[in-house]
């Protein structure tokens, strides 16, 4: 069923209920809305519940409009991707809320998760994002691919989590409870000062989807922002909403987007850490085709295209560092296929700092 777009902005003078919004962005997410967003409103009393539509075609804005009382929205014109869609969405709300919490139409919120989160928030004036646990909806004794309990980068620009390391996903049984600095918070569901996300411009629109919140983490932490994992706070998320992991489309953004940060944030040796990565990624390319995958294969080497394309478009964003992101400072697919790293805490952890 298809709905006119019109842009809803809020006014600025207009005194809202809450300090802080929740924002989720919806692309023909209908299921999803039905499913997780009584969960948000449930447990969020304090907050206003914003869902930017982001150019849906499913009735997801019916069931909003005619279904759904204590929400506002924000009809978006096309589907800007994740990175995109939450710029435009924030940026009609900039200036009226201290904090976002980013949430993935796909997840279920719990009693209280907010309550850790804005604490340490507003107590530690150095941090500009914190995230919750991140635990699977399917199996909610295991932690999720997105994030699961904080992320951090290897030497080699490769993401991973306190209870992920690559697709080896841990069972949560409280070896990770602590709060943690860590390198980025996942963008299924995280808290920000809107002033950091403001304060860098958002998101890179051009990433579209996947990656984004880790370049905005490395962009925030350059400037000496700080980044948390706080487990009290749990989250179910069901992961794949979007796009399946092992989608064609999500191995390229992946990938390409892997690349594009590169270019962005590292800032000495840049052409050798790009030859290294590059080489790896063609392991990669090859291991998919072994394993009969060839679209997979074809989708690292579009992504190496789009790196050849728009590397000066990347290389004029670089900006000056101020502060060392925290980074693991190992190698971790030697880790992972050379000792049979399955688990975070066998990572040795005097190599992670700045």
């Amino acid at each position: 069923m298809g709905v006119t777009p019109v842009i809803f902005t809020v006014n600025i003078n207009t005194i809202m209920s809450s300090k802080n919004a929740i924002v989720i962005l919806n692309y023909n997410g209908l299921r999803h809305l039905q499913t997780y967003l009584p969960s948000v409103i449930e447990n969020s009393p304090q907050w206003d519940i914003i869902v930017a539509d982001n150019g849906s075609t499913d009735d997801s804005l019916t069931y909003l409009n005619t279904q759904v009382k204590q929400i506002k929205t924000i009809v978006l014109a096309k589907n800007y991707g994740y990175a995109g869609g939450y710029n435009e969405a924030l940026n009609q709300l900039q200036g009226q809320y201290q904090f976002y919490f980013l949430l993935n139409s796909d997840v279920r919120l719990t009693t209280h998760w907010d309550v850790p989160l804005l604490d340490f928030l507003k107590n530690n004036p150095l941090v500009a994002g914190v995230q919750p646990k991140v635990l699977s909806d399917k199996e909610p004794n295991r932690f999720e691919h997105a994030g699961a309990c904080g992320g951090y980068l290897d030497w080699f620009y490769y993401p991973f989590c306190r209870g992920r390391v690559f697709d080896a996903i841990e069972e949560d049984q409280g070896q990770y409870n602590s709060t943690q600095q860590v390198t980025w918070v996942s963008g299924a569901a995280f808290l920000i000062k809107s002033e950091a996300f403001h304060k860098v411009n958002g998101f890179d629109s051009a990433f579209f989807a996947h990656m984004e919140e880790i370049d905005l983490c490395l962009r925030l932490g350059s400037i000496g922002d700080e980044f948390y994992c706080i487990p009290e706070s749990r989250v179910y998320h069901l992961g794949g909403g979007t796009l399946d992991y092992s989608s064609p489309r999500k191995v390229f953004l992946n990938f390409r987007n892997s690349l594009w940060m590169i270019v962005k944030n590292q800032k000495r040796f840049l052409l050798p850490f790009l030859f290294i990565r590059m080489a790896l990624d063609g392991i990669a390319a090859i291991q998919f085709l072994v394993k009969g995958k060839p679209k997979l294969t074809w989708q690292i080497f579009l992504a190496h295209l789009a790196l050849y394309r728009h590397f000066m478009h990347f290389y004029k964003k670089r900006q000056p560092q101020i502060s060392k992101p925290l980074t693991y400072h190992g190698f971790l697919i030697w880790d992972y296929f050379g000792k049979a790293v399955r688990h975070f805490f066998s990572l040795n952890k005097r190599k992670f700092h700045r």
